[in-house]
C-alpha cells in the first residue's frame, strides 16, 4: 500500500526553541491515522508543515511523492482541512460561507453537502459573528467532508462540539474510509482517536515516542483487574508482574503485565473467586505511560 505522506528527519526551530526533532512518520493510503499529544507537543506545528504553511529547519514532508512546501499549491487540491480554531468572516451566514469556499474546489458533492448540513443541524441562514464556537467547527466540518479529497487532516476537529455531534463526525470519518480516503486525524480526545483509527503516533516534546496500532502497542501496557474472593489471596504482592495492589473488604484490584497474564489466571484459578473482571489497556493508558509524571506535576 503506497504512502499518503512520508516526513523523513523532520526537525523545526524556532530561536533556539527547537519544537519538532528528527521526526519521523508515515500515514498509508486508505487508512485513518491518530496523532495525538498534548499541547506543545509539536502536533499543529507538525500540520502546518505537512500543509505548506511553515518551512522546515531540516528534514522534508512528502504529500502524494511531492515536497510539501514546494508543491503545496498542487497538493492542495488533493486536501481538505479543518484546524482546531475555526475563523469565518462574520457578515456571512454560514451556508454563504460553504458556497463560497466549496466553489474554489473541483470535486464537491453538493448532495452530501445537504446531509451534512442536515446532519451537524447546522442553521446556514445565520450570519458567521453570530455562530458559537461549536457551530464555526461546524461550517468547516460541512465544508471540508462536502469535498471529495484523498487526504482529509483534522485537527482537534471536534472541539465546541456536543457528544451527538462528535458521533456525527465519526460517521462520516468511517464513510472517508470505506471510500479509500486516507485520514489524518489530531484529537485530545482519547476515546476519539481509539475508536476510529487504525494506527496511532504518540508526540512527546517534539519528538514520535510510539507508533503502531493499538493491539501491536497495548503489549507495552498493563491489564486492569478486579478480583472479590472469600478466602485472602495469599503471596498476591509477591506474584510477578501484579502492580498498584489494594485490598479492601476482600475485594482486590490491580494492574498486570500483560505478558504475565495466563500466569496471574492460574495463581488465582487456586481461591474461591466470587468475581473476576479484567479490562485491556487503552489509548489513554498508553498515553498516560508517557505524560503521567509530567501530568501529576501540573506540566
Amino acid at each position: 500500500m503506497a504512502n499518503v505522506l512520508e516526513i523523513h528527519d523532520l526537525t523545526k526551530r524556532f530561536g533556539k526553541f527547537e519544537a519538532l526533532s528528527h521526526l519521523d512518520l508515515t500515514v498509508e493510503e486508505g487508512e485513518i491515522f491518530g496523532y495525538i499529544g498534548p499541547n506543545g507537543a509539536g502536533k499543529s506545528t507538525t500540520i502546518k508543515i505537512i500543509l505548506g504553511l511553515l518551512k522546515p529547519t531540516n528534514g522534508n514532508v512528502k504529500l502524494f511523492g511531492q515536497d510539501a512546501f514546494k508543491h503545496s499549491v498542487n497538493i492542495h487540491q488533493h486536501i481538505a482541512y479543518v484546524p482546531g480554531d475555526v475563523n469565518l468572516w462574520p457578515n456571512l451566514t454560514g451556508g454563504e460561507v460553504i458556497d463560497f469556499l466549496l466553489s474554489l474546489q473541483k470535486n464537491v458533492n453538493h448532495e452530501r453537502k445537504q446531509e451534512l448540513i442536515q446532519r451537524f443541524e447546522l442553521d446556514v441562514r445565520k450570519k458567521c459573528g453570530a455562530y458559537s464556537k461549536g457551530n464555526r467547527q461546524k461550517v468547516a466540518l460541512v465544508t471540508a467532508l462536502s469535498m471529495d479529497a484523498e487526504l482529509y487532516i483534522f485537527d482537534e476537529p471536534t472541539s465546541g462540539l456536543d457528544p451527538l455531534m462528535e458521533k456525527v463526525f465519526q460517521d462520516y470519518v468511517r464513510e472517508c474510509k470505506k471510500r479509500g480516503k486516507t485520514v489524518l486525524l489530531s484529537s485530545h480526545i482519547l476515546s476519539e482517536v481509539e475508536e476510529l483509527c487504525d494506527r496511532v503516533g504518540i508526540i512527546r516534546k517534539g519528538k514520535i515516542v510510539e507508533v503502531g496500532t493499538l493491539e501491536e502497542m497495548r503489549h507495552l501496557t498493563r491489564m486492569r483487574f478486579t478480583v472479590e474472593t472469600t478466602t485472602p489471596l495469599t503471596g498476591v504482592d509477591k506474584q510477578p508482574g501484579i502492580h498498584d495492589l489494594t485490598e479492601q473488604e476482600g475485594v482486590y484490584r490491580f494492574q498486570v503485565d500483560t505478558d504475565q497474564v495466563g500466569k496471574v489466571i492460574q495463581y488465582l484459578s487456586r481461591f474461591n473467586v466470587k468475581k473476576l473482571e479484567s479490562q485491556s489497556p487503552t489509548l489513554e493508558d498508553l498515553f498516560l505511560r508517557h505524560y503521567g509524571e509530567e501530568i501529576k506535576e501540573g506540566d
